[in-house]
C-alpha cells in the first residue's frame, strides 16, 4: 500500500503596490477580415439605399404615362416597360438643344475656372504680398456665402453689361469659384519649393514655373477641379432660370423646368428627361473616377 503525498503548491502573494494596481488586461487584435465584411456589409447597404429611388425614377421613365399618373404601385405593378417617353424627348429636338447649350457652358465655365483659379492660388501659395493674408480669409469667408444670396446683384450686373440672354451670362458668375482657388492653394503648399529655386537657377521666371512646372505637377487636382466644375455647371437651375429667356440657349435643368410645366401630370416624360440629362456626367464620372478621386482626397481637400 503507497502513501499518497500531497504537494501544497503556495499561492503568489501580491504586496502593497501589486495589489493595488489594476490586473493587465489583454486586448485582442481586430480582425481584419472582420473589419472588411463589417465595411462590405455597410458599402452594399449604401448602393442599394442609393440606387433604390434611381431604379425606380428608371422604371418610371419606362412606364406608360397614364399608368405613371396613378401611382407608384401601379408603376411598380406595371410589366410592359416602353421607351415612348424617351422617343418622344429626343424626337422633339429641344434636348438636343438644351445639350448643346449645357455643353458649351460647362466647358467655357471648366476651362476658365481652371485657369483663373490656378493662377490665383500659385499667388497666395508661392507670392509674397502684402495683404495675401486678407485676400485669403476673404476667399474662405466666400466659401460660406450661398451662391442664391448674389443672384439679384449678378442679374442688375448682367443686365447693365447686357449680356441677358447669352452665354456669358451663365458662364461669368460662374467663373470666380473660391472652392477652386481654395482646392488649388492646399495642393500648391504641398509642392517642395526646391523644385521652383532649381528652375530659378536655371533662368525661369515666375510665369515658366506657373505653366511648365507646377501645372504639369497638378494635374490630379486639375482634374477634380474640371470635373467638379463641370458638374455644377451643368446642374446648376437657378442662375440660367433668371439670366436666360430665350429657348433655344435653355440649358438641361430649364429645359427640364418647362417639360414639367407644360406636361403636368406626364411623370414618364419627366422622369425621362432627368435620366437623360443625368446619363452624361454619370458617363463623365465613369470615365475620370479615378482622376476625382486622387484630386479631392489625394491633394486637393487635405489639411
Amino acid at each position: 500500500m503507497t502513501d499518497t503525498i500531497n504537494i501544497t503548491v503556495p499561492r503568489k502573494r501580491r504586496d502593497g503596490i501589486s495589489a493595488a494596481a489594476p490586473s493587465a488586461r489583454v486586448r485582442k487584435p481586430v480582425n481584419g477580415r472582420t473589419f472588411n465584411r463589417v465595411a462590405a456589409v455597410v458599402l452594399v447597404i449604401f448602393s442599394v439605399i442609393w440606387l433604390i429611388p434611381s431604379l425606380f425614377a428608371l422604371k418610371t421613365a419606362l412606364t406608360d404615362n397614364g399608368t405613371a399618373a396613378i401611382g407608384a404601385s401601379a408603376i411598380l405593378s406595371d410589366w410592359n416597360p416602353t421607351l415612348y417617353s424617351f422617343s418622344t424627348l429626343l424626337g422633339s429636338g429641344d434636348i438636343w438643344n438644351w445639350y448643346l447649350s449645357s455643353a458649351i457652358t460647362s466647358v467655357v465655365t471648366s476651362a476658365l475656372t481652371v485657369l483663373l483659379a490656378s493662377m490665383a492660388a500659385y499667388a497666395l501659395s508661392r507670392l509674397k504680398f502684402r495683404g495675401s493674408n486678407l485676400v485669403m480669409l476673404l476667399i474662405v469667408l466666400g466659401i460660406m456665402i450661398p451662391g442664391q444670396v448674389l443672384i439679384v446683384p449678378i442679374f442688375q450686373e448682367l443686365n447693365a453689361l447686357g449680356l441677358l440672354n447669352t452665354y456669358w451670362s451663365v458662364i461669368f458668375p460662374q467663373v470666380p469659384a473660391v472652392i477652386a482657388v481654395f482646392i488649388f492653394k492646399q495642393f500648391f503648399d504641398s509642392i517642395p519649393r526646391e523644385l521652383e529655386e532649381a528652375a530659378v537657377i536655371d533662368g525661369a521666371g515666375t510665369w515658366r514655373i506657373y505653366w511648365s512646372l507646377i501645372m504639369p505637377l497638378s494635374r490630379p487636382v486639375i482634374a477634380a477641379v474640371t470635373i467638379l466644375t463641370f458638374v455644377g455647371v451643368w446642374n446648376n437651375l437657378l442662375l440660367p432660370l433668371y439670366v436666360l429667356s430665350n429657348p433655344d440657349l435653355m440649358t438641361i435643368p430649364v429645359g427640364l423646368a418647362t417639360v414639367q410645366g407644360s406636361f403636368g401630370q406626364r411623370y414618364a416624360d419627366i422622369q425621362a428627361g432627368a435620366i437623360l440629362a443625368a446619363l452624361p456626367l454619370v458617363i463623365l464620372y465613369l470615365i475620370f473616377q479615378r482622376q476625382i478621386v486622387e484630386g479631392v482626397t489625394g491633394s486637393g481637400l487635405k489639411g
